[in-house]
């Protein structure tokens, strides 16, 4: 039993053995924590600009954020499928270095609003061309691991890497911290390019046809990622998973601080729940579910983050932490099998355009799920949460009723 135990403890650091995922793991993990530097320099950036602003602020910079994503990501992804992914990689790197210096000097308000656009322009290149690169370089028995490990990296320094940049912040200043940020990117670039170029070349074998535009490739990876039915599911889930999370992250706060009448200590120790649930689970993903069609890890992590929302208008703050404990492992269980659901179902050569419309289609459905979420928390105050449950819960019926994959579905899709 014990041994089975650290069995599958280890079993998602095997990815690890090979060096160019190591390489790229790490330059990835780094740079996530160079994104914590820059939120929490932005966050105190934005204070100094008046306490009544930095929410304005803030949210402003997200929602652009947002926007560059759904607008950028699917051209990355055609571009990743053209280009030597290598280059995307350390050229989008050394972009997103100079802005986050940049940000040392802002002085004015429409400054925070450029410079977080074009970060998140050069984010929306990276981070697609970076997810189809694993498939290339990890074997098929491992790559569900190394998916886990890398979304169970990300969900634990959402946790970890505000309260360590916070300190940094404290050391050298707020916007220091920028600088502290750049060498963070220095540090993952430097890794970047010890990674292999011949490994990550996309195949020849992509076309000898004629070449089609950029607005046809975007297309056909829209059609590729939706015209798979494990995928379409998964995306459904993913939707369903995003009108759940967005209950949480936008809801909890003033349930904590108006309904519960407690601390923002005990908001970022629900919140700190939250994303430890989301991290053991993706951590452990890649163990739970070993199926093809992953449907056990969807339906199982929507059910559980809708359960666990449901409930938590009438619950006090201890059982609340344990919801959304839940709710952060039925999080990372609904949205981590479409990322290895694309590697495993789509052609090499077309994977780089599905995922960057993958990464545009996820985002946009957490700007439909914002605004449902600021309805839901204006309109049904008290119950916020039971409806938002309800809703969570009604969706997932109708996915599986009207969307579900029949089990012969989920051949590899050759574009």
């Amino acid at each position: 039993m014990q041994n089975s135990a650290v069995t599958a403890l280890a079993e998602p650091f095997k990815a690890l053995r090979n060096r160019v995922f190591a390489k790229l793991y790490f330059a990835q993990t780094i740079s996530l924590l160079g994104d914590a530097f820059t939120w929490i320099g932005l966050a105190l950036l934005s204070y100094q600009f008046g306490m009544e602003r930095s929410a304005i602020i803030l949210s402003t910079a997200l929602t652009l954020r947002v926007i560059a994503f759904i607008i950028f990501s699917p051209f990355a992804g055609v571009l990743a499928d053209r280009v030597d992914r290598k280059k995307i990689l350390y050229i989008t790197h050394c972009i997103r270095m100079v802005i986050v210096i940049c940000m040392v000097f802002i002085t004015k308000e429409w400054q925070i609003y450029l410079l977080v656009f074009l970060l998140n322009i050069f984010n929306a290149f990276f981070t697609p061309t970076y997810r189809s690169i694993i498939p290339h370089i990890v074997a098929k028995d491992q790559y569900r691991q190394a998916i886990g490990l890398s979304s169970a990296t990300f969900q634990l320094l959402g946790v970890l890497g505000p309260g360590l940049a916070g300190i940094m912040a404290v050391w050298f200043g707020a916007r220091n911290i920028f600088l502290v940020d750049a060498v963070s990117f220095v540090l993952a670039g430097s890794l970047i390019l010890m990674l292999p170029a011949d490994l990550l070349r996309n195949s020849k074998t992509e076309t000898a046809e004629k070449t089609i535009s950029t607005w046809q490739d975007v297309l056909h990876g829209a059609r590729l990622l939706f015209s798979n039915p494990l995928i379409r599911f998964s995306l459904v889930i993913e939707f369903i998973s995003a009108i759940a999370g967005a209950q949480i992250l936008v809801k909890t706060v003033g349930h904590v601080k108006e309904g519960l009448k407690l601390t923002d200590q005990h908001y970022g120790w629900v919140m700190a729940a939250f994303g430890i649930g989301a991290s053991i689970a993706a951590f452990f993903s890649g163990s739970f579910d070993k199926s093809k069609s992953r449907r056990l890890s969807l339906l199982s992590g929507a059910l559980l983050l809708g359960l666990a929302v449901i409930t938590a208008n009438y619950v006090g703050f201890t059982v609340l932490l344990v919801l959304w404990l839940v709710a952060g492992l039925g999080q990372s269980l609904a949205e981590i099998p479409s990322e290895t659901l694309i590697g495993e179902n789509i052609e090499d050569a077309q994977q780089g355009k599905v995922y960057g419309s993958h990464f545009a289609f996820s985002h946009l459905w957490w700007a439909i799920a914002y605004p449902i979420a600021g309805f839901w928390g204006s309109s049904f105050p008290g119950k916020d949460f039971l409806y938002g449950g309800m809703l969570t819960l009604g969706l997932l019926i109708t996915a599986f009723l009207f969307f579900r994959p029949k089990p012969s579905n989920g051949k590899r899709i050759l574009g």
